[in-house]
């Protein structure tokens, strides 16, 4: 298990699960794979990151695409 991510790569964090939703599911969309890792706290969720990761070979890839997101908003 501790190898199953170990080429993976942070692009994005938040505090907002609902925005890390919405941009896994455009990076899903255009075949980029994606997972959410909730890093807040479950008791106090103002505590801690929602973070995006991608495989690290299509980090420019996902990284152009969420940029293309942000300047559309």
């Amino acid at each position: 298990m501790a190898g199953l991510m170990e080429n993976w790569i942070r692009i994005f964090s938040t505090t907002d699960p609902g925005k890390a939703a919405i941009y896994k599911g455009r990076l899903d969309e255009n075949g980029i794979p994606a997972v959410i890792l909730n890093k807040q706290d479950s008791s106090y969720v103002f505590l801690g990151k929602v973070e995006i990761h991608v495989p690290a070979d299509r980090k420019d890839e996902a990284e152009a695409l969420l940029d293309e997101i942000e300047g559309a908003c």
